[in-house]
């Protein structure tokens, strides 16, 4: 045999040792955070609790969830002012009571919010945990996927390698979900405002965002680890295809979750949770 080719042998046979070496750990990684992604995304000032060990964020958020409550009361005060005594905002011979009305709806839904939010992360978690209950079944067994990559060659361990990069890619931007999820709903009493108005201001898209935020964390959960299960088995171009769409879950939900009839209304987190009860049921069917 030829020096050089023995050597380019000696060192492919070398990277490959080293991918399966580094997807040996990132297996039992990977498998540890997907138990832990919906409540990190979900309740994202729970889990960096646990992190810091102190209640400082959900101190913070109580916190800031109060003062938007209190700007929520003052924004009424103010427009009912402006509007009944100044004339300077709105029509002053407009019933009053669409002003009131709007206003308790604003504070009903905003009170309200904290419970709702609650059922419908618990419902969420629950289908999510169902869809991995049944998905695991394809994946039980790391080791078998680790002779795979090994008998598959540089190249499977090397698009194997590719998708463990594209799945941490996907963990920061789960992290980065919840943070977002998490200021949507401190701000939620703001938008609550736009209830007062006749167009609603800002509380149809700020809901709309919420919705969208919401749906693609348990699309991403499930195409997380139906990826994983594929790759586990070798079929890494499926496993790539379902990571790959993971990742662009939210822009993808964002072309066709357009709410009807002008924006979304307090119903939506209820329609939501409905959904969400359907689809665990029909999780739990053998």
């Amino acid at each position: 045999m030829h020096p050089l080719l023995f050597g380019g042998d000696l060192v492919a046979t070398l990277l490959l040792g080293l991918i399966i070496v580094i997807l040996n750990a990132a297996l039992f990684f990977v498998n540890d955070i997907l138990l832990a992604i919906v409540p990190t995304a979900l309740n994202a000032e729970k889990t960096m609790d646990n992190l810091l060990g102190v209640s400082i964020v959900s101190g913070l958020f109580n916190y800031f969830y109060g003062i938007g409550m209190s700007l929520l009361v003052l924004k009424f005060l103010v427009k009912g002012f402006n509007t009944y005594v100044l004339w300077t905002d709105g029509d002053p011979d407009s019933d009053p009571t669409v002003l009131l009305t709007g206003f308790v709806s604003a504070m009903a839904f905003a009170i309200s919010f904290p419970t709702i939010y609650g059922w419908l992360s618990k419902i969420i978690n629950d289908s999510s945990n169902h869809a991995l209950a049944l998905l695991s079944g394809t994946s039980e067994n790391e080791l078998i996927a680790l002779t795979g990559f090994a008998s598959g060659g540089l190249f499977t361990a090397i698009v194997s390698l590719i998708f463990i990069i594209l799945f941490l890619i996907l963990y920061i931007q789960f992290l980065t979900r919840g943070l977002e999820i998490m200021i949507l709903r401190i701000g939620l009493p703001l938008a609550c405002v736009g209830l007062m108005d006749a167009d609603k201001g800002m509380f149809k898209p700020y809901t709309q965002k919420f919705y969208q935020s919401t749906i693609a964390v348990l699309v991403q959960i499930i195409l997380a680890k139906l990826g994983v299960a594929f790759m586990i088995n070798t079929h890494i171009f499926w496993g790539l295809a379902c990571i790959l769409l993971a990742l662009r879950t939210p822009k993808f939900l964002q072309e066709f979750l357009l709410v009807s009839g002008g924006g979304v209304n307090s119903g939506t987190i209820y329609q939501t949770a409905r959904l969400g009860q359907m689809a665990k049921s029909f999780l739990k069917r053998p």
